[in-house]
């Protein structure tokens, strides 16, 4: 049985060594070669200092390199901190000086921004067999014990997007992975026969769990794609027998606009879902519209990914993320800490094999969410349907508070993505004297000029007058973070330079 990362394709090497498993741009490695690979990337850790114990930083994009690094870190009982490039290099300079790693190595494989990095670190050129990486120095830091048990050893230490506060890093195990990997294969049926379009970055909890492992746990094949480009995408769906499509709503929005009216972009397309970010109904219905198949949802967090998906034999109509996956636990509760009534809305706690060991040293915030009988606190605003599927409310923190009165964002959200001259739309509350204002940051589908007039007017039969943006900011494009969630910090300084 599976205990670490590389150990989901024993199977497949074993069976199918010569069936695909990773490819990117034209390159193709079998299992065999992955395998092979896998073991250089741990011989060359080794040789670059990296102990059991050790914080290992990757920062790089989808790429064969960083693949069989972090597959190859896990072998070492290394902890890989997982870093995504194209972020802006105060904030890889934060999560460097948060983890305090032994190494930062920089995967230069179809990555610019990780060479830039690289070069601002000063970090040394170093050719592999798996591809182009770049070395920062050896720094002289201690260990983390390593488990008994290595199920339940660091295998990665992610990050949050920061969106307000300090990051937070979430210290997720070979367990945690490997049990999304099992329920890809349970719960979205992945086989020997699957190609993933793989662009969720594998720096991310969604990409590396139900993208990454989940494929190879299966014996799939995973194209990874370093950056999203709709006309690349269309073009795999068509050409390349693309089976499985999954991305953030953002994604799929932006995907929509090029894609056929109806009928599937996709001859050999099995499935598509969306997570990372809320669903509103007025997109589902033109991805569907435009796929000619079901948009399925899930929820999770990078503490807890794959708590909740939508089955694939069920033609949900609404936003539901479905119901919980097998072995996790949820309950809601009010702010007491007591169940709400069923149907009601409540404060989503959630426990199952998926959540994470806590934050990194960080105890106090690690007491705050992570209880010792294993129930995390979401901080989500949830609800259950008498089915037992969930409906995802909003944010207990997130809450705007108007006149006296609770906003949801997202429920401002929703309305006005359901507009069609809304491509995305962002909502925040800026304080101003004695309140606060709500504010819709939009990114339009067409001209903008005549759009606000228009949104008041179709808010009105959607929205209670306490709900409705005071004002209306639009943006090329909203900014994002490589997961697909709005960075509503960004937003506020975008605001702030416009006041």
């Amino acid at each position: 049985m599976a205990s670490r990362l590389a150990d989901c394709i024993s199977n497949w090497v074993q069976s199918t060594p010569h069936a695909p498993a990773l490819s990117s741009g034209e390159t193709t490695w079998t299992y065999a070669q992955l395998h092979a690979q896998v073991e250089q990337a741990r011989r060359a850790l080794q040789d670059w200092g990296i102990r059991a114990g050790d914080r290992v930083a990757l920062v790089g994009e989808n790429s064969l390199a960083l693949a069989a690094l972090i597959l190859a870190a896990g072998r070492l009982d290394a902890w890989a901190v997982l870093e995504n490039a194209r972020r802006a290099p105060a904030e890889v300079d934060g999560i460097l000086a948060l983890a305090q790693p032994r190494r930062t190595v920089f995967v230069l494989d179809h990555s610019p921004d990780a060479a830039a990095h690289a070069d601002r670190h000063r970090a040394e050129p170093v050719t592999t067999p798996f591809g182009p990486v770049a070395l920062g120095p050896l720094g002289e830091v201690a260990t983390e014990a390593v488990h008994k048990k290595s199920s339940r050893q660091v295998a990665a230490l992610i990050y949050t997007t920061g969106s307000t506060g300090t990051p937070k890093g979430v210290m997720l195990t070979h367990g945690n992975l490997l049990h999304i990997g099992h329920t890809m294969q349970t719960l979205r049926r992945v086989t020997p026969n699957d190609r993933v379009y793989g662009v969720l970055p594998i720096t991310h909890v969604m990409g590396l769990s139900s993208g990454l492992i989940g494929a190879l746990s299966s014996g799939a094949h995973l194209r990874l794609v370093a950056r999203f480009a709709a006309a690349h995408c269309l073009a795999a769906l068509r050409e390349e027998g693309i089976t499985i499509l999954q991305g953030a709503p953002a994604m799929f929005a932006r995907l929509i606009q090029d894609a056929p009216v109806t009928g599937r972009p996709g001859p050999s397309l099995r499935f598509i879902a969306v997570g990372g970010a809320p669903l509103d109904p007025s997109l589902k219905n033109r991805v569907e519209a435009a796929f000619g198949m079901p948009l399925h949802n899930g929820y999770g967090l990078t503490e807890a990914s794959g708590t909740c998906w939508t089955r694939l034999d069920e033609d949900v109509a609404d936003c539901s993320v479905g119901p919980p996956t097998p072995g996790v636990d949820i309950r809601i509760q009010d702010a007491q800490g007591k169940p709400v009534k069923p149907g009601d809305t409540g404060e989503l706690w959630v426990r199952g094999p998926h959540v994470a060991n806590g934050y990194y040293r960080a105890p106090e915030q690690t007491a705050r969410a992570f209880r010792p009988d294993g129930w995390f606190n979401t901080e989500d605003l949830a609800r259950q349907d008498r089915d037992g599927r969930v409906q995802i409310e909003g944010r207990t923190k997130d809450l705007i508070i108007r006149s006296g009165f609770n906003v949801s964002p997202l429920e401002v959200e929703m309305a006005l993505n359901s507009h069609a001259g809304v491509r995305l739309a962002a909502v925040i509350g800026c304080a101003i004297e004695g309140n606060e204002e709500i504010v819709a940051v939009i990114e339009p589908v067409g001209e903008a000029h005549t759009l606000v007039a228009a949104l008041q007017d179709y808010l009105k039969t959607r929205l209670s007058p306490y709900k409705r943006p005071t004002r209306f900011v639009f943006v090329a494009a909203l900014p994002v973070a490589p997961n697909g969630k709005v960075l509503k910090q960004q937003l506020r300084q975008i605001i702030g330079e416009l006041s």
